[in-house]
């Protein structure tokens, strides 16, 4: 049957997850082709995880310039300026450097490129422009994409996706939700000088975090001067001039020159004809799989963004090596979604991994929680108001440690490491037993002596 078709499998999808299936299942023989509608890479290279952290980067510098003078270094600000054109001409260089990698990558593993837009006629046929592929198995990897909610005077609002293109910064500018695109890009175009408001509905951001974690980062990102309105909502943006006014649901309105929205994501699946096949979606829109990528339809999988587990790049990247060895290797391995660590790029960052304190306390467990809180060393001299969280959650009966989150400098780099201790069962005493690297504020995971609850 194989011989018949003209591929063994289609991934229909490049991003990270799609572009790892096709090429972990070409090096075990299969003929693959990946089919893309946009660029190579997905939404992590293009318009989200790599430019939004170049993004962070450069919005960081003006802090470092402002703690030079600490350290000895005579910088007259006021002569120091921005280019934003610069920023993002220098970000759009990378991201085509990036692309190129990555079609490289396909064409050396033997993988065939197709450019357009597919639809699925059966369930082993795909159809792009004027021409039909068939292929034993089809895999859709086709990721998500930003939600703005209808609301009067949507078409002004700009989503993640034309941020990263944007010709020009406004003075003024609002972001308008309350998960890790809102405060990451609320703290990028603070940190480049833009007077910025959140707005999210909600009590808190970041709902879903540790409450230590969330509330020490409303604390430090009002520190930044980015102005964080809680518990409004935006009911209609109106366009006058070179001015958005937002009107409120409490009535007040705001004038800014961008609004953005960071109010959620959606499977995209738009197009593709899968429900006429007898694929499943759920309420939210999300593919239906098993814990094999397997939907109701035995020729066709799903992976990523798509089928509506966390929105990671490596989560998608773990799937597509399952789903290979499952497709044309031994059919062994499963993804394990617990105790994936995360990071989240606000200013100062956040990184996470296990269970929250409350997580854990909903599970019954008597804990052991601690807590350290202090100055870096790197502002006592430059004499910044930015502190540091760091807290570990520990079970009390077995000693293991449940979960470990920070807000600091480098949080994300720190979780990492911490998060192959606790994926290996690491206990409290074990931590203990760890000798620190001093002076850092790493040191300060394998110190914490006394618990505060």
């Amino acid at each position: 049957m194989s011989d018949i078709r003209d591929y063994d499998l289609i991934v229909i999808g490049a991003g990270s997850g799609g572009v790892r299936l096709a090429r972990m299942s070409a090096s075990q023989g299969a003929r693959v082709a990946v089919v893309e509608s946009r660029y190579l890479g997905g939404t992590c290279v293009n318009v989200g995880c790599v430019p939004k952290k170049l993004f962070v980067y450069g919005s960081h510098v003006h802090d470092e310039l402002q703690d030079a003078a600490g350290y000895g270094w005579d910088i007259p600000l006021d002569q120091v300026s921005f280019d934003w054109p610069t920023l993002v001409a220098n970000k759009n260089k990378e991201i085509e450097r990036l692309n190129g990698i990555y079609g490289r990558m396909l064409e050396n593993a033997g993988v065939t490129v197709i450019e357009g837009t597919a639809t699925l006629s059966d369930p082993n046929t795909v159809v792009v422009g004027d021409r039909s592929y068939t292929a034993n198995h089809i895999t859709v990897a086709t990721g998500s994409w930003p939600v703005i909610p209808e609301i009067p005077g949507k078409e002004h609002i700009l989503t993640s996706n034309e941020m990263f293109y944007l010709p020009r910064l406004p003075k003024q500018a609002v972001v308008w939700g309350g998960g890790y695109i809102a405060v990451e890009f609320a703290g990028i175009l603070a940190g480049l000088g833009v007077e910025t408001t959140l707005i999210y509905r909600g009590e808190l951001f970041l709902r879903g975090f540790d409450e230590d974690v969330r509330r020490f980062a409303r604390q430090e990102m009002e520190k930044k001067g980015i102005n964080l309105r809680f518990g409004v909502n935006i009911d209609s943006v109106e366009n006058q001039g070179a001015e958005y006014v937002l009107h409120l649901n409490n009535g007040e309105t705001l004038n800014t020159g961008l609004v953005m929205a960071a109010t959620g994501r959606r499977a995209l699946v738009d197009g593709l004809g899968l429900e006429a096949l007898g694929v499943e979606l759920n309420k939210s829109g999300h593919v239906v799989v098993d814990d094999h990528f397997q939907t109701a339809v035995p020729s066709i999988t799903a992976l990523g963004d798509v089928i509506g587990t966390p929105q990671l790049t490596p989560v998608a990247i773990a799937q597509a090596m399952v789903l290979s060895r499952r497709l044309f290797g031994d059919g062994q391995g499963e993804v394990d979604y617990s105790v994936i660590p995360t990071a989240v790029f606000c200013q100062p960052n956040i990184g996470t991994v296990g269970l929250s304190e409350e997580e854990a306390r909903k599970e019954g467990r008597k804990l052991r929680v601690y807590r350290s809180e202090f100055r870096p060393m790197k502002y006592t001299l430059s004499g910044r108001d930015e502190r540091c969280l760091m807290k570990l959650i520990v079970d009390d009966e077995s000693d293991k440690v449940l979960g470990a989150h920070m807000v600091g400098s480098d949080a994300g780099e720190i979780i990492q490491g911490l998060a192959v201790a606790i994926k290996a069962g690491a206990t409290k005493a074990q931590f203990d037993a760890t000798i620190g690297i001093h002076p850092t504020s790493a040191e300060e995971f394998v110190t914490m002596r006394e618990p505060v609850a």
